[in-house]
């Protein structure tokens, strides 16, 4: 009989994946606040871009239960390890190689998911997501999630979902509209095409982007993007837009030849945390709760049946898609798009004859 995944909350965080830490709240002139602390919970899987694996997602759960009773956290920070990633999403290889084709694995295993959100919408203490890179899938949604986010100006934002055989119902299609409309939040959930950290600021998704990478001593802002404010010949305002043709290519010049220093974004988050020390803890609290009911509404009436949803897809579009990410290289990491959509406006039922035919030429060509 092969192994099942147990989908059981553990007394202890285990994963070894999952880093809870207490660091030091500083006040007004700069010095450690005695008997208080900040607590920062990071994800600690940098070789695969911080994604979250089943029993990661289970110490993150651990996690914020443990800091929402902790008396002397004056805030959370919630952050990925290394620099180019806070979290890209859910582990593709344990998608592909476990909860593909297994819809009822995959439905407990977005109770969990759920779960996870849940502890990060419902914990005492203010959420700060300190984003130190790309923040994707459900990265973003978890992200999204918290009550505010700071940013590496080189990190990057947005969803996955139909480009990979999901829906981004992990939040994204509830709390996404109130950060920045419902038109931007339709062309990011369906086009999958991401946000700088600029424009990211500029439709209000997030707080901040703090400038980290040092150049012959300096620190400068992200030179592959438009990091002034002005109007093209269209008259389209391209503020934080990605920079195109000779400029990119001296921004990647230039981007080669710095360091990333994540100091200073340390330091916005630390002033947050300071701003945050610095109020009344019960009506801090209730006023963050206040403001958070306009997720939990569309979160609690939407997740079980985005969640029955998500694992049915299990059976079908998802599992080809992460099948074709996982097994994929380099750009080919997208199923045949067009072939599907001719196979099924053939009346082709979803079987493993269909999901073979659209698989990327790299994931196919040592079966070939």
């Amino acid at each position: 009989m092969q192994h099942l995944i147990s989908h059981d909350l553990p007394a202890e965080m285990r994963s070894g994946k999952v880093r809870y830490e207490q660091r030091p709240a500083f006040d007004r002139t700069g010095r450690a606040a005695d008997g208080l602390h900040a607590v920062w919970i990071t994800l600690d899987n940098p070789q695969q871009l911080n994604s979250y694996t089943t029993e990661m997602v289970k110490d993150v759960i651990l996690a914020f239960r443990r800091a929402s009773n902790d008396r002397s956290a004056v805030a959370v920070v919630f952050t990925g390890a290394g620099n180019r990633a806070f979290c890209s999403g859910g582990n593709t290889a344990e998608y592909a190689e476990y909860y593909a084709g297994r819809p009822h694995e995959y439905e407990q295993y977005m109770r969990l998911f759920n779960d996870m959100v849940t502890s990060i919408l419902t914990c005492d203490a203010p959420v700060i997501c300190r984003v130190n890179g790309l923040r994707v899938g459900g990265g973003q949604e978890i992200g999204m999630a918290c009550d505010i986010s700071i940013a590496s100006d080189l990190a990057t934002f947005g969803q996955a979902g139909p480009k990979h055989g999901s829906a981004p119902d992990g939040g994204a299609t509830d709390f996404l509209p109130l950060f920045v409309g419902i038109e931007e939040a339709l062309v990011s959930c369906t086009l999958c095409e991401p946000w700088t950290a600029y424009q990211a600021h500029r439709l209000r998704l997030i707080h901040e982007a703090v400038p980290v990478l040092q150049v012959e001593g300096k620190v400068i802002a992200n030179p592959l993007v438009v990091t002034d404010r002005w109007i093209d010949d269209r008259g389209k305002l391209v503020y934080g837009a990605p920079l195109e043709g000779e400029p990119r290519e001296r921004g990647k010049a230039l981007l080669a030849r710095g360091t990333i220093d994540l100091a200073p974004l340390d330091r916005a988050v630390d002033a947050l945390v300071t701003k945050f020390l610095y109020t009344f803890p019960g009506c801090l609290s209730k006023t963050i709760g206040s403001l958070r009911k306009h997720k939990l509404f569309h979160w609690d009436r939407n997740r079980e049946s985005n969640r029955a949803w998500l694992g049915l897809n299990m059976m079908t579009e998802a599992r080809a898609g992460f099948r074709a990410f996982h097994e994929g290289t380099g750009g080919e990491r997208e199923v045949d798009f067009v072939r599907l959509r001719q196979a099924l406006a053939t009346g082709a039922p979803w079987n493993e004859a269909l999901t073979d035919s659209v698989q990327p030429a790299s994931s196919t060509s040592d079966r070939r």
